[in-house]
C-alpha cells in the first residue's frame, strides 16, 4: 500500500481514483480521439477544396478536382508513415 497525497493509503500506485488509465477521456484512449479529430479535419479540408486544378507531373499534366490530389497526397503520406513506423519498431 502506498500513501496518496491526501495522507490515506490506497491499493494503487497513485493512479486515478476512478480506475481509468492516464491518457483516456471517457474510457477512450486519447490517441484514438486525436486520430478521429485529424480525420474529421482532413475530410473537412478536402470538401472545402472542390475546384478543378491542373496537376503537372514531370512529363504530363492532369486536370482533376483539388480534393483528389489532396486525398492522394494524404494517403501517400499515411502509407509512408506506416512503412517508416514498421522500420523503427524493428
Amino acid at each position: 500500500m502506498t500513501k496518496t497525497s491526501g495522507g490515506s493509503s490506497g491499493g494503487t500506485t497513485g493512479g486515478p481514483k476512478d480506475g481509468r488509465l492516464r491518457g483516456e477521456i471517457a474510457g477512450v484512449p486519447t490517441r484514438y480521439i486525436a486520430i478521429g479529430v485529424l480525420v474529421v479535419l482532413a475530410v473537412w479540408f478536402l470538401f472545402a477544396n472542390l475546384d478543378k486544378v491542373k496537376i503537372q507531373f514531370w512529363v504530363f499534366t492532369v486536370t482533376a478536382p483539388l480534393w483528389v490530389a489532396l486525398l492522394a497526397t494524404l494517403l501517400a503520406g499515411g502509407v509512408l508513415g506506416w512503412l517508416l513506423k514498421g522500420r523503427r519498431d524493428r
